[in-house]
């Protein structure tokens, strides 16, 4: 069973290799974990024509390959986000290439999406029954000649297991990534799925994950695209590039994206800032440096409908996902509000 105990064990082992022994040890364990007790139905909010039965998802990055998104369900997440998958495996960067930042409950990670590629994911997805929500997160290779091409293959094989499709253009470890965030190509980017999408007679709703660094123009390009695109959703935000000035650990030094704590401040400022643009006509979904019910329950206020969080389960184990929902429930009582979907943008 993989208890909180469990989980400080693991903690002595490197950071990425206590992320892959986590993972067998619940493909191995995880039919012998007891369920969560049901949720209450004021953490229910219904999206994109699904319940969600709360509105704590796992982020993307944890269950890269689509191992163990029921297991994950099962621990007490309201839904649960697989990938980032690439259209063909690919061994991301070269190692040590994942720190901890114990002193400021952070992690920096420059993995470069490794996975096993699309068909070792769809062939998983296909087996799992559909009970519960559970999204695929979907980028592009490395090497790859044409990298809006590989979103539409893996939109393509994918979108028919998935509750929905997230498009990842924000992670900073894929070297020129980012730049399908300027406007024309994200338009480029988001009009072939969505066409790809009417074409196929598919409904799976299309969610578009953006980086927190970005300035007031590049916000005011990222919403008139997605207003205009048809997609349903943003995730707000990925990791970092940017290194706060008040990092203690060691490993600050590191490159690659910033996850945790320090992200919580700059993730939910654009997080609002991006609720100023779009109001309610796009979903969001508040992620980065969640580890408290207050935390989750700030990012609701600012305008999130649904929030994800993994660096801090890192941290807490996986106690840490009721201990938010009953935070959570904690809040809405506090401040007469009646169910989840009632505090979102309560701040805006």
């Amino acid at each position: 069973m993989l208890t909180d105990f469990a989980s400080a064990g693991l903690r002595r082992l490197p950071a990425e290799a206590a992320h892959r022994a986590t993972i067998a040890l619940l493909r191995t364990a995880g039919a012998l974990l007891p369920a969560a007790p049901p949720d209450d139905a004021r953490l229910a909010i219904r999206l994109f024509g699904r319940l969600f039965p709360n509105p704590l998802g796992l982020a993307a990055g944890f269950d890269k390959n689509a191992e163990v998104p029921d297991i994950m369900l099962k621990l007490g997440f309201g839904f649960a986000e697989c990938g980032t998958v690439t259209p063909r495996p690919q061994p991301g960067n070269p190692r040590p290439r994942m720190f901890r930042l114990v002193e400021d409950r952070a992690v920096i990670n420059r993995l470069g999406f490794n996975n096993q590629g699309m068909e070792a994911a769809a062939e998983r997805l296909s087996r799992r029954p559909r009970h519960g929500l559970v999204g695929i997160n979907i980028g592009a290779n490395k090497d790859s000649p044409d990298r809006i091409a590989d979103y539409r293959e893996a939109f393509i094989r994918l979108s028919p297991l998935a509750d929905y499709v997230t498009v990842n253009i924000s992670s900073p470890n894929t070297p020129g990534l980012r730049g399908l965030q300027n406007r024309e190509e994200l338009e480029k980017l988001l009009s072939l799925l969505t066409e790809e999408r009417a074409r196929a007679g598919r409904t799976v709703p299309l969610l578009l994950k953006i980086a927190p660094d970005l300035d007031e123009h590049a916000l005011d390009d990222i919403a008139g695209t997605v207003l205009a695109s048809g997609i349903e959703a943003v995730i707000v935000s990925n990791t970092t590039l940017a290194r706060p000035a008040n990092l203690k650990s060691p490993n600050a030094r590191q490159s690659g994206g910033l996850s945790g704590a320090p992200l919580f401040v700059p993730s939910t400022a654009i997080l609002k800032a991006m609720r100023m643009r779009v109001g309610s006509q796009i979903v969001l979904i508040g992620a980065g440096g969640i580890s408290s019910g207050a935390d989750a329950y700030a990012k609701i206020r600012a305008g999130a409908s649904l929030v994800q969080l993994y660096t801090a389960m890192a941290y807490e184990g996986p106690g840490l996902i009721t201990r938010i929902k009953h935070e959570l429930l904690a809040c809405l009582a506090r401040d007469g509000f009646a169910r989840i979907a009632d505090a979102v943008g309560a701040d805006a």
